[in-house]
């Protein structure tokens, strides 16, 4: 990747064409060969070699909208693997928390800014699958969703409640049709003024978590209004301001509700969070790869840069780092396929109670990782890595705000401060 035209190159072509994205997957997966499973492997590489090939074959810079591209990429089962899709008529194999690490790996490193967005497709693609109830919009959307011929936002954060997800001030009234009317306001979606479909939550009672509900909303209808919210770390995404006026959502397009939005959202939080470890640890990795490559050819006073103790040191430290968080976060999504596969699906409730700590723990420690890993290997790589010519700049930015997304990091303290108090009285 190169900057814009009116802009300089930085670094040599020597080190920029070692900087390719086929270079930085085979640093990947030397380091993941061993610890993968044949079959994971080889769905990670059947991912690399189509992006290797879909950005050669588009002459793509990496400045681009990228929604342009994500047909193409659903076409190749890329927007999600979590499950296989059946009842949409799909089969994609291998599926699971493993396969989505894997696919996200792969997208990562292809561009950051992407990857990201096509998670928040992935958060509107969980409840369909948990609630379509065979109905067949709701099974049009949820294929549409998975093949990328359409984009999807979730609604949760308000402009006045944050991180607060329970105590709400957008209204659903019921209509005798069994329709809703939804009004009120949600802010920082990402995918928001893209999106064609939308999951939305509610409250019959301002304030009241418990009179929660959940609602498929096409984008096109009257009463639903998106602006875009200008986050200068991530340029290319678009991440909206929605404004619901009397938007009337029919009767199947309800998902779940009074009284059962509030359950709905937090069955598949702990997977969604899981989702975003897996993101952060790929910028991770995204990161290293470049500074790992960068800092081999690099030279100053005739050696390698990477042989000086200031440098090799550190950059060995945050790699350490890096694999052990690997490790842990693919441990913890083999333990979650293993119980989907003995359970149709669904995880059991009592594992998804437990599992809320652990999807905190790693959701808390990989958004530092990032944030950490990615300025460390920028500041080893000079000017280099804070410059436009390789996507250094994306991963620095993205990685200041995962403290942020699917619950701040006050949010996940919280939670694991209510775990220890639990774990404290079953002593």
């Amino acid at each position: 990747m190169v900057g814009k035209d009116e802009f300089v190159q930085c670094i040599k072509d020597e080190i920029l064409e070692k900087l390719s994205l086929r270079n930085r997957y085979n640093f990947l997966n030397i380091n993941l060969m061993s610890i993968l499973k044949p079959k994971y492997m080889n769905f990670l590489r059947e991912a690399q070699n189509f992006y290797v090939k879909f950005e050669k074959r588009n002459n793509i810079t990496h400045t681009e909208d990228f929604y342009q591209w994500i047909p193409e990429i659903g076409e190749q089962g890329l927007i999600t693997r979590v499950n296989p899709f059946v009842d949409a008529g799909l089969n994609l194999q291998p599926n699971g928390m493993v396969a989505e690490f894997m696919r996200v790996l792969a997208t990562d490193f292809f561009d950051p800014q992407l990857a990201m967005g096509m998670g928040a497709t992935v958060l509107a693609v969980n409840p369909l699958v948990l609630h379509h109830e065979n109905i067949d919009i709701r099974l049009q959307a949820l294929k549409e969703l998975i093949t990328g011929e359409k984009i999807g936002c979730i609604c949760i954060t308000e402009p006045e409640r944050g991180s607060d997800a329970v105590h709400m001030l957008t209204t659903a009234d019921e209509q005798e049709d069994g329709s809703y009317i939804l009004n009120g306001e949600k802010i920082y979606q990402t995918n928001g003024t893209k999106a064609d479909w939308a999951v939305i939550y509610a409250v019959t009672e301002k304030n009241n978590g418990n009179t929660m509900g959940q609602f498929l909303v096409d984008t096109s209808w009257a009463g639903w209004q998106a602006e875009r919210v200008n986050i200068p770390w991530t340029p290319r995404m678009h991440v909206g301001k929605e404004t619901f006026t009397n938007l009337r959502v029919p009767k199947e397009y309800v998902l779940g509700g009074p009284g059962k939005g509030r359950e709905h959202l937090f069955e598949g939080l702990n997977l969604e969070r899981l989702g975003i470890v897996i993101l952060n640890i790929a910028e991770a990795w995204n990161a290293l790869s470049h500074a790992v490559i960068y800092c081999n050819m690099r030279e100053q006073f005739d050696q390698a840069i990477l042989k000086y103790q200031g440098v090799g040191f550190p950059l060995g430290d945050q790699w350490a780092k890096t694999m052990n968080l690997t490790l842990a976060a693919l441990h913890i999504c083999q333990i979650v396929d293993e119980k989907l596969e003995q359970h149709n699906g669904t995880l059991p409730k009592q594992l998804n109670l437990a599992l809320g700590a652990n999807a905190s723990q790693l959701k808390s420690q990989s958004a530092k990782l990032s944030e950490r890993v990615c300025y460390e290997c920028a500041n080893l790589m000079g000017g280099a890595g804070a410059c436009d010519n390789t996507l250094m700049h994306d991963l620095l930015g993205i990685s200041r705000i995962q403290e942020m997304g699917g619950g701040t990091r006050q949010i996940q303290q919280y939670i694991m401060s209510l775990a220890l108090r639990k774990i404290f009285k079953m002593i």
